[in-house]
Order: C-alpha cells, then structure tokens, then sequence
C-alpha cells in the first residue's frame, strides 16, 4: 500500500484513499501464490517488486487505448498473479525440497509453476470464451450500429441528456434488430 502511494507521487499524482485500497490488494495478490511458503523477507520483496510492476502497467493502461478495462482488473489482479505465481516457483523451492532436496530440482519446480500457469492461461480463455459465446447466443452483447449512432442512452434507456438528441425513440421492433442488420 505505501509502495503504491509512493509510486503514485513519484508520478505526480495526489496521494488518495482509492491508491491505498489498491496498493493494498495487489499487495494481497502478489503474496497469495506464495502465502506460507516463502520467508519474511521474500515476501516483502515479492509485494514491493509485484507493487512497483502492477503499478506500472496501470499508468500504461490509461496512456493506452488498446485496453478496454475500467476496473484495472488484468493490470492488478492479472499481472500480479502471473508475477506472483512465477515468483513462487523461484522462492519456495527450499520450504518444498527442504526435506528431501532430490526429490526435484530448482529447475523443475520452476518449470512446472510455468506450466500451470500456462494451463491456467488455456483454461482461462477457453472458458471465457465459451461463456462469452453462450451469453451473446442468449443475449446480445452488442448493440446495433442503430443503437450507436442514436446513442446508449437514449436507444437503451430512453433517457436524453444535455445537448444530445436522438431522432426518436426506439420502436419495439427497434430493440430486437441484430448488428447484422443495421
């Protein structure tokens, strides 16, 4: 939380409540792959070093356009379990192998925290598009380029804010027409 903070200064940015409750959930984040298996000390260069990278992609994400993420999910929670998993297979080796240290190498314990974080990967989007896929055949999860150009509030809400103006309200076949057609 302070690292974020900190950050957040060195960056010209005021010091807010909000930048402290989510310094401390990537502080959370970056610690829970490893929570029990790493010393003190790992832990504490684990969340600064999971802080400082969290924090950065946050600053990239808003000077971005490629990213259509107004909660900061991927860069905190995303990038912060990646790190935090990659992390784990290079710190809690010696508390898996300090038993029995033939039982599987450095090496090996690092690679297979890379293998399953690629299976989640796999998993990850699979799923996601799957369940995407099930819901846009349910329910479009677009609107109709109609839609777009009377504008959302409007077309969806029938409600007119300011200076906008739609050209009339939707129609009941209005609301069903598909991206297709328009």
């Amino acid at each position: 939380m302070v690292a974020w903070i900190a950050l957040d200064a060195i960056r010209g940015h005021k010091p807010s409540a909000m930048g402290a409750a989510i310094g401390a959930v990537v502080g959370l984040v970056a610690i829970t792959p490893c929570a029990g298996w790493v010393t003190a000390g790992q832990s504490i260069f684990i969340a600064l070093f999971i802080t400082v990278c969290c924090n950065m992609a946050v600053a990239w994400k808003g000077y971005s356009n490629l990213l259509d993420d107004a909660l900061d999910v991927f860069p905190t929670h995303g990038l912060g379990g990646i790190i935090g998993t990659v992390l784990t297979g290079i710190f809690a080796y010696d508390f898996f192998a300090r038993n029995d240290p033939d039982m599987i190498s450095r090496g090996e314990f690092f690679w297979n925290h890379i293998l399953v974080l690629g299976m989640v990967f796999v998993y990850t989007f699979v799923m996601s598009y799957g369940l995407y896929w099930l819901t846009d055949k349910i329910i479009p999860m677009r609107v109709s380029g109609w839609n777009e150009r009377v504008g959302l509030d409007s077309s969806q809400h029938g409600e007119e804010y300011g200076y906008e103006s739609a050209p009339g309200l939707p129609t009941e076949s209005d609301w069903f027409k598909g991206v297709e057609e328009n």
